[in-house]
């Protein structure tokens, strides 16, 4: 399990002004100088990322902050599984931190210990198939841990394919927690038929899945997704085509099977970024995305045509959380001498889930 204990924003940073922020974070960052490194994660608010010494996704994220040793300090700028996977590769030297412990996940939040525990006794009686379970990063290190313990591994949007080929070449089936679109998009682009691909609701009596559908599937989806890539339906597609002749469509593998079914491309957020960075001057994209991210794709490319795919504000609510305020006072705290908002995953865990994200590394 990992380890928080949550403490309120002083009220002393509430009535901050954007200019004081800045200046005092600016302050404390260059006081703590190298001992510090703030990650801020591509769906961060503008105010906040751009104090963020590298920018990426989750894994490149902790990656990276694995490769300072020199910084003492890790400031995720993030949501709480992130943080958790910083500290699961960071040294043990390093104290990561999460501004604003509130900032969670609810897709990892679909996915409970006990109810993939439950699942797996089910599916393993039911089937006596062997099965090798793939956890998407966006999970918590309680499922991580559990994936390395029963022999299986993590996998990004970007290298899906591979470790989903990778737990299929050592198993007769592959449980995928816990966002069933990012798997069955995955499954789809393998060749696997969709009625190959179940989906098991924790929610439901034995999954809600026959024992024959069980034995049948190849791939066993949980039933969990991410609320902003959701959003996006098919007709924020038709929509986007009408409005403007020629634009190509791109989406995340988040978005469901039939939306990306009807893109012209899919891939991971930093498939996005390179593909946009990529595309001529006056090419025309819909990205199907978190709205943060596509505003600064537009900002960043003004020789482009770059809009959200649905234009209501498709944001992630708990990434938002992280506030210049948040970010203010845990700088500052540090400064101090006082840390708050620490995230520390336990070392039993942490060694398991490890085990889980270096298979990843090496299966990919």
């Amino acid at each position: 399990m990992a380890t928080a204990v949550l403490t309120a924003l002083p009220e002393l940073y509430v009535g901050l002004s954007e200019q004081e922020l800045d200046e005092r974070i600016a302050g404390a960052k260059a006081a703590l100088g190298s001992r510090l490194v703030i990650l801020g994660h591509h769906y961060q608010r503008d105010e906040v990322v751009k104090f963020a010494d590298f920018r990426g996704d989750s894994l490149k994220l902790s990656q990276l902050a694995a490769a300072r040793p020199e910084a003492k300090y890790i400031v995720f700028c993030g949501v709480h599984f992130m943080a958790e996977s910083a500290d699961i590769l960071s040294a043990d030297h390093q104290v990561v931190m999460l501004p604003d412990l509130n900032a969670g996940c609810s897709m990892a939040d679909m996915a409970e210990l006990e109810q993939v525990e439950t699942c797996w006794e089910e599916l393993n009686g039911a089937t006596g198939a062997k099965i090798v379970p793939v956890t998407y990063i966006n999970s918590t290190a309680a499922i991580k841990a559990f994936v390395g313990r029963n022999g299986g591994a993590v996998c990004t949007s970007s290298n899906s394919k591979k470790l989903m080929e990778w737990a299929l070449a050592r198993g007769e089936k592959a449980l995928f927690l816990p966002d069933e679109h990012l798997g069955r998009n995955t499954g789809y682009r393998m060749g696997i038929p969709l009625d190959q691909m179940a989906v098991w609701n924790p929610r439901a009596e034995a999954g809600g899945l026959p024992e024959a559908e069980m034995r049948t599937a190849r791939v066993i989806l949980w039933k969990g997704h991410c609320s902003v890539h959701l959003r996006f339906v098919p007709r924020h597609v038709e929509s986007a085509r009408r409005a403007h002749p020629g634009i190509r469509i791109i989406a995340h593998p988040e978005c469901s099977w039939e939306v990306c079914q009807l893109a012209d491309d899919v891939g991971s957020t930093e498939y996005i970024i390179k593909r946009i960075e990529e595309s001529p001057a006056g090419s025309q994209w819909a990205v199907g995305t978190e709205i943060h991210l596509v505003n600064r794709l537009a900002a960043e490319h003004t020789d482009r045509k770059i809009i959200p795919l649905d234009d209501c504000v498709c944001m992630c609510s708990t990434m938002y959380r992280i506030s210049p305020q948040h970010l203010c006072w845990t700088l500052e705290s540090l400064v101090e001498g006082e840390v708050v908002n620490q995230v520390e995953v336990d070392p039993e865990t942490k060694r398991w889930a490890r085990v889980a994200l270096e298979r990843m590394l090496k299966g990919s």
